[in-house]
């Protein structure tokens, strides 16, 4: 079984269900998705009130078979979602953390 493609659909689906549940006025939230690169974002875009928002809440790619969280601005954290999916701690990597410090997070250090 191929994980990359195992983790791109699961990942896929947990952005899918974000962007249909998460909606503010104008803003529109958009799923991208980058195959070649495995890259994966949500983006949120448009105008709230009188501001213009454009921001990537959630950030993932896969890399060397491990899902690597670079950026989330969630209330539960993605990590959640991912484990809630099946994937399991060592398979996913808090990016946004330093290299130091994710030794002693309970998910793998890279």
């Amino acid at each position: 079984m191929d994980t990359r493609l195992n983790y791109s659909q699961t990942i896929k689906k947990i952005l899918h269900d974000y962007a249909e549940y998460y909606t503010q006025g104008g803003v529109s939230i958009k799923t991208l998705f980058d195959e070649s690169q495995h890259s994966y974002m949500l983006l949120d875009i448009g105008w709230y009130d009188d501001k213009y928002i454009h921001n990537a809440p959630i950030h993932l790619e896969i890399i060397n078979d491990k899902i690597w969280i670079q950026n989330d601005d969630t209330e539960e954290g993605i990590a959640t979602d991912l484990l809630e999916a099946g994937v399991p701690k060592e398979h996913i990597v808090l990016g946004f953390k330093p290299k130091e410090v994710r030794p002693y997070t309970e998910f793998a250090a890279a």
